[in-house]
Parts: structure tokens; C-alpha cells; sequence
């Protein structure tokens, strides 16, 4: 049979795949689902001669009659009946040994996982060179806002009239 580290690596396997989606699991049982999900990640379904059927069926065998997961020792048994279907050309032991090569050491994928994007409609919105209008005047040049004085008009009371060049001048030109 299979080596020691090689059998350490096996039960690993089987206890990430066991507590897989389950957050109560404790990895001491697996059941339909997880088994049926390892046995697709591990490459032992290949569609032809071992399908998600004979999985399903292999899975049924091995557990207890009113049970509804297996333990390391019934894991290990529906291991040794999957293999001798999926590796036709080797003898028993054989393809026990292959087909626990392919699942040792191996812990579940997580494949379709939505991850946050930051494109389209939030990059557009936030880039503040594309406004336009009053709301441009709420950010410098460099896109950073302006604070208070970006949203509020500032009254200038000096006097003079807006945009007056001599402004301050009156004062230069009365004391002489």
C-alpha cells in the first residue's frame, strides 16, 4: 500500500475537503457534496469511465444505511472502489496507490469566487477631471477637493468691484 507521509497527506486531504463550506464541520466526516466535490478537484471523475454517478453511487455504498457522511476508514473504502473503475489497466493495489496519489496533498479550489471590481460606473464618477459645471469648481488641478472654499462662494468686502486691476490703490494715492 501507500507510504506513511504519503497516508498523512491523504487524511489531510480529507479533512480540508470535509470541513470545505461547512463552517460547523470539525474535518472528522465528509459528506455528499464535499465528497463529490473532491473527487471532481482531484481529477478522479474524468467523465468516461468514472462519472459523478458512480461517485454518487460509491458514496451510497460505503456509508452506514441511515447515515449521511463518511468517516477516514469509509473514505478510504470508497477510494479502493473508485479506483480499480478509473484506473482499468492496473491491478487493485495499483490503482489504489494512483488513485491516492491523485488526491493526496490536495485541498479544495475555489473556482467562480466573485471578486470586488473598482470599473465602469464608480471609476467614471470619481474621476474628478470629467466634471463639469459647479462641481468642477469644488477640486484643484490635481484632482484633490478644495474644502470649504470649493463649496461655498467667499464675499470679498475690500470695496472694490470684482476683478478691478488698481484695487488697493486708493489708499497710495490720497496720502501724497
Amino acid at each position: 500500500m501507500a507510504g506513511s507521509t504519503e497516508m498523512a497527506s491523504l487524511e489531510e486531504s480529507f479533512r480540508k475537503f470535509a470541513i470545505y463550506g461547512d463552517t460547523k464541520a470539525t474535518g472528522q466526516e465528509m459528506n455528499g457534496k464535499n465528497w463529490a466535490k473532491l473527487c471532481k478537484d482531484c481529477k478522479v471523475t474524468d467523465g468516461k469511465s468514472v462519472t459523478s454517478t458512480d461517485v454518487d453511487i460509491v458514496f451510497s455504498k460505503v456509508k452506514g444505511k441511515t447515515a449521511r457522511v463518511i468517516n477516514y476508514e469509509e473514505f478510504k473504502k470508497a477510494l479502493e472502489e473508485l479506483a480499480p473503475k478509473r484506473f482499468k489497466d492496473k491491478s487493485k493495489e495499483e490503482a489504489y496507490e494512483a488513485i491516492c496519489q491523485l488526491v493526496a496533498g490536495k485541498e479544495p479550489i475555489n473556482v467562480g469566487v466573485t471578486k470586488a471590481k473598482t470599473v465602469g460606473a464608480v471609476e467614471r464618477l470619481t474621476d474628478t477631471s470629467k466634471y463639469t459645471g459647479s462641481h468642477k469648481e469644488r477640486f484643484d488641478e490635481s484632482g484633490k477637493g478644495k474644502g470649504k472654499s470649493g463649496r461655498e462662494n467667499i464675499v470679498d468686502n475690500s470695496g472694490y468691484v470684482s476683478a478691478y486691476k488698481n484695487a488697493g490703490t486708493y489708499d497710495a494715492k490720497v496720502k501724497k
